[in-house]
């Protein structure tokens, strides 16, 4: 995973986080769902871009 698309996952999950609490906050159901969506989402594709990363690495000794 490049250290771009960390850094936008890890950006948009706290963006959703952010949301979901102000949901909370002001009792808007709406943005509750909205971030805990957009937290979720990130967390999915940061854990794709892992998966993806282990299956691709070059682990063949002698390189």
């Amino acid at each position: 995973m490049s250290a771009g698309d960390q850094a936008r996952n890890k950006a948009d999950e706290l963006k959703g986080k952010a949301k979901e609490k102000l949901g909370e906050a002001t009792d808007n159901q709406q943005w509750q769902a909205e971030g805990k969506a957009e937290k979720n989402t990130s967390k999915f594709k940061q854990a794709g871009e892992k998966a993806k990363d282990a299956l691709t690495r070059d682990d063949k000794p002698g390189r």
